[in-house]
């Protein structure tokens, strides 16, 4: 009786993290990039980390995977400290990171790639290659990916090239992945069927870290959410106890606020209104047919669609990137000839494409020299640059665009994601476009610059230019005037201010019932308008 008087309380043990950071402090030169920051994950769990650009999240992650020391603090995987720095392979066997820009070698198979540098037994031992694709389809098989050994990398979808990903850092023992931004490329049902393997996933005990801008992604996954600001750590919270508008106060410091505060007015077409973009009967070929819209001056309009709708390779085709097999484009009345990027600038389109890592963006030259590349003509006599010129003009689009850069000559890619895409922006608007195209405009953004770039879209629009957005973002078609929805190359369906989200998302993801959602109208009939919704448009 005196043992068991004195014996301790016996319970159910609550497992260590998978991952757990306290006190990390860390300093670039005079920047803070993380100050006495924490998270902690636990087993089998999705837990979202989510700020603004420049908020910590990547300097947090380097320091997760290995990639970089602490200046203070301590990082530990199940309780155990975290490995030596410079420990590959112990490192990869605690944590994996899957990138928003994929990993995987194109030109290598699946099997290749998952067991790169490990394809045999022995440094010296030749590789058995049935063998290498046999365990690579029990590896996949063990995980669920329906991905065949022996496709090359380049042929799969970005979201099988995800799942290889996944299953290569698994096979190394990693049970807690990082996963940044993984649904930028990828459309809702992609999405969806991402989101279903991570769940499966989870019910075998591997924990994930979610790092997206996109903040529904973190409801409909995610059971628990980290919020960093300016470097710190602001709260940890479960998703299902915390609204959207206190996530999103706690990410800016500030008050929610409606993306567009003039999303609750109807679009009144100015007396001087005329067609700025007319196409018609737009034929890619391969991708879309007869493709008719029109968008006037004063106006902003949405042209959704999901990533096989052929909606990007339109907005592309106005920039002059694709050659129309059939169609005609115009500016101001003026035929454009497609597949001429001269002759779309000289007619008056700038474009925001939609990668701006690959099409926007050249990582080695200065913000400077990235905000005046459509604009060069203007910076010299007889086809000379003057440097002085291109700083004064690029000072002047900095300030336009609140760009946040120590200065002009400063490397584009040491700037945040949210400040990179403001260049893009800058340049596009450098030539004072008659029409300006963005695709995919807000792709990878904080919430408060995604507030800023839409607001900065509207202001062209006042201006007495015209917009195109292109996305499938709803927060990017909820600052337009009307949304257009494209499916499988035609389009299928035209919205009014005042739509509903159920209604827009069914016609981007080619629903249909009997009867057409009542805020719907046919592309070719002229949309009913109806009145503000849940969102007080």
């Amino acid at each position: 009786m005196a043992e068991s008087a004195t014996a301790p309380a016996t319970g159910p043990v609550t497992p260590a993290p998978v991952a757990e950071a306290t006190g990390i402090s860390k300093r670039f030169g005079a920047t803070v990039a993380l100050r006495d920051a924490r998270i902690a994950v636990a087993p089998g769990e999705s837990h979202a980390l989510v700020g603004r650009n420049g908020a910590g999240k990547s300097t947090l992650v380097s320091i997760l995977t290995g990639l970089q020391q602490p200046d203070t603090g301590t990082l530990r995987f199940s309780g155990e400290p975290a490995p030596a720095f410079g420990d590959i392979d112990a490192w990869r066997s605690r944590v994996a990171c899957v990138y928003q820009r994929s990993t995987v070698i194109g030109e290598l198979t699946v099997a290749e790639n998952l067991f790169l540098n490990r394809q045999s037994a022995g440094a010296v031992q030749p590789i058995r290659w049935k063998q290498l694709r046999r365990r690579a389809a029990e590896l996949l098989g063990e995980y669920g990916v329906a991905v065949d050994p022996a496709a090359r990398a380049k042929d799969l979808t970005v979201e099988q090239r995800q799942f290889v990903e996944i299953a290569r850092a698994l096979s190394f023992g990693a049970r807690f992945i990082i996963l940044d931004e993984p649904t930028a490329k990828l459309d809702a049902r992609g999405i969806g069927r991402l989101f279903d393997k991570l769940r499966d996933l989870q019910d075998q005990g591997v924990a994930f870290l979610f790092i997206s801008h996109h903040l529904q992604e973190v409801y409909d996954l995610c059971s628990t959410v980290t919020v960093y600001r300016d470097a710190a750590h602001i709260l940890t919270a479960p998703v299902a106890g915390l609204g959207r508008h206190a996530l999103v106060e706690a990410m800016t410091g500030e008050s929610a606020a409606t993306v567009t505060a003039a999303a609750g007015r109807p679009f009144v077409a100015r007396a001087d209104a005329t067609e700025l973009l007319t196409l018609e009967g737009l034929t890619l070929p391969g991708v879309c047919e007869d493709i008719s819209l029109t968008v006037r001056s004063g106006e902003v309009v949405g042209l959704a669609g999901a990533t096989a709708s052929g909606n990007v390779q339109v907005g592309e085709a106005i920039a002059g990137l694709h050659r129309a097999g059939a169609g005609r484009v115009s500016v101001g009345g003026k035929t454009v000839r497609t597949g001429s990027v001269p002759s779309a600038l000289t007619a008056g389109v700038g474009l925001v494409p939609e990668d701006r890592h690959l099409q926007g963006l050249v990582n080695n030259r200065s913000v400077a020299e990235n905000a005046t590349l459509t604009v060069t003509d203007q910076l010299g006599p007889f086809g000379t640059v003057l440097p002085a010129r291109t700083r004064t003009f690029a000072r002047r689009m900095i300030e336009d665009l609140d760009i946040k850069t120590p200065g002009a000559t400063t490397p584009v890619s040491a700037l945040s994601g949210g400040n990179q895409q403001k260049v893009v922006v800058a340049r596009a608007l450098a030539t004072d476009p008659h029409v300006l195209v963005a695709i995919r405009p807000t792709n990878g953004v904080d919430v408060k610059s995604k507030e800023f770039l839409l607001g900065r879209i509207r202001q062209v629009a006042d201006g007495g230019k015209a917009a195109l957005i292109v996305s499938d973002e709803l927060d990017d078609l909820k600052a337009c005037d009307r949304v257009l929805v494209m499916f499988h190359g035609r389009m299928v369906a035209e919205f009014d201010r005042g739509w509903k989200d159920e209604a827009v998302v069914a016609a981007i993801e080619g629903v249909s019932g009997d009867t057409p959602p009542a805020t719907a109208s046919p592309a070719s009939a002229v949309p009913a308008s109806s009145g503000a919704d849940e969102h007080g448009r």
